[in-house]
């Protein structure tokens, strides 16, 4: 109500209370006039305190609707959060076993495994394509000596060596793997034996070089290795077999050499 309105309703009580005028025809008119009007500013008044209480409940209901959606959203962003950390760890694990059954520990090539796996998709491509290939089997000469006199951990630097020069030697279409213990395969894709033996000429060259280091002494290590070019009539396990027996004629005619297989 403005001050206007107050002022007027005040001047009106004063009219109807006023007892000069009391027994005057419109005085009673007027009286009840100003009852019905302060009844309905009073029902008025109450209407408004009751929209006002409805939007306060309504408000805080709605505060209360927010909350919990915004303890939702948390929970299902926390939820998000760990279900990510999740698959990135299962991804982890699941590179780490494949790393595992892959990759040989020591030197972080190969392992027969896997070089299972290349050989038949190599021996599958000379079927189709008529692509060569060629296997070699590279074997530490005197590794036995080398672990008795120098002990397993000097026996594993050897070989982490040996693993390294082999790998800068090959092209990125090679392969390179453990095969067992000492003995180690070369996958020459795409390669004629005469091709081999200008890289297995250069691998034996390289380790006759290696730099090996044990208590201050320098230690020398060397390779025999036999080669085979893959036949169309053959499985990839007679390629390695006779690759392996011209590496038994490279041992017995000396060793620190390789020879080809006929």
């Amino acid at each position: 109500m403005t001050q206007e309105e107050t002022r007027r309703l005040a001047d009106i009580k004063t009219l109807v209370d006023a007892p000069d005028y009391r027994g005057h025809p419109l005085q009673q008119a007027l009286k009840e006039l100003y009852r019905l009007h302060m009844a309905q500013t009073k029902r008025l008044d109450r209407l408004l305190s009751i929209a006002d209480s409805y939007q306060q409940f309504t408000r805080e209901d709605l505060q209360a609707i927010k909350a919990q959606y915004d303890r939702q959203v948390q929970r299902e962003r926390k939820l998000s959060r760990i279900s990510d950390r999740y698959q990135q760890l299962m991804r982890e694990r699941n590179q780490a076993l494949k790393t595992a059954s892959s990759q040989d520990p020591l030197t972080g090539l190969a392992n027969r495994r896997s070089l299972d796996d290349h050989l038949k998709q190599a021996a599958q491509r000379s079927q189709s394509h008529g692509r060569p290939f060629c296997v070699a089997m590279v074997d530490v000469d005197h590794f036995k000596h080398i672990n008795d006199r120098y002990g397993h951990e000097t026996g594993d630097q050897a070989l982490v060596e040996l693993a390294g020069v082999l790998k800068r030697q090959l092209r990125a279409s090679d392969q390179c793997g453990r095969w067992g213990g000492e003995e180690f395969l070369l996958l020459l894709n795409d390669t004629t034996l005469d091709q081999a033996r200008q890289t297995v000429e250069r691998i034996c060259t390289r380790l006759r070089a290696l730099p090996l280091q044990v208590g201050g002494v320098s230690l020398a290590v060397t390779a025999s290795v036999g080669v085979a070019e893959h036949r169309a009539d053959e499985s990839p396990q007679s390629t390695i077999n006779r690759a392996d027996a011209a590496l038994l004629t490279a041992k017995r005619e000396g060793r620190d050499q390789y020879r080809l297989a006929p």
